[in-house]
């Protein structure tokens, strides 16, 4: 169920309300929750876009699982989404709503995949040889582990894609082995 213009135009809509009632920290904190418990947990967003809970059930869940957790603003967005029936769209909302947040604050997303799990000194050692002119506080980075790359990393930076793995490596050699530029010079 996606709808990338009507995910866009509630984010602008949140976005510009939080910027208006100066809580656009605290409404960016509240729509990651959001999105981690979408991430998380799949059986939630099966729920949300299930036709066949009723939008009060639905308003019910979502403030059981949501209590404490966010602030008024969000709640009453979130609220009003499911009384007009685009509950459904709020894994989309969220990941728009980040993304507009980031190009507001000019904040670059930078995803890492490594084999194994790295710490904080090699993330940085990272981030600091790949932007030198940028600040550090003007990028995030996601990482994610991914055991099939044997060793190295993968960055990938808005368009561009540095695969620094091990498997990129053994994938040319055997692209070289299937060449056999050889053969034809010993004819």
């Amino acid at each position: 169920m996606q709808n990338p213009r009507l995910a866009i135009r509630y984010a602008k809509s949140l976005l510009d309300l939080a910027i208006e009632q100066n809580s656009l920290d605290t409404t960016l904190r509240d729509i990651k929750t959001l999105d981690e418990i979408c991430n998380i947990s799949h059986e939630f967003v099966v729920m949300l876009r299930s036709p066949v809970i009723k939008a009060d059930k639905k308003l019910v869940i979502v403030s059981a699982v949501l209590e404490g957790r966010i602030q008024i603003l969000s709640k009453a967005f979130i609220d009003l989404l499911i009384r007009k029936g685009r509950e459904g769209y709020l894994p989309e909302i969220a990941k728009a709503f980040i993304t507009q947040y980031n190009a507001l604050k000019n904040i670059r997303t930078v995803k890492l995949t490594t084999a194994v799990v790295v710490d904080d000194a090699v993330k940085q050692s990272i981030l600091k040889n790949l932007v030198r002119d940028m600040p550090l506080n003007s990028i995030d980075m996601e990482t994610s582990i991914n055991p099939d790359l044997i060793g190295g990393f993968v960055l990938e930076m808005d368009d561009k894609l540095i695969d620094a793995s091990v498997r990129r490596d053994l994938n040319d050699v055997k692209k070289n082995f299937l060449k056999n530029m050889y053969v034809s010079e010993l004819r």
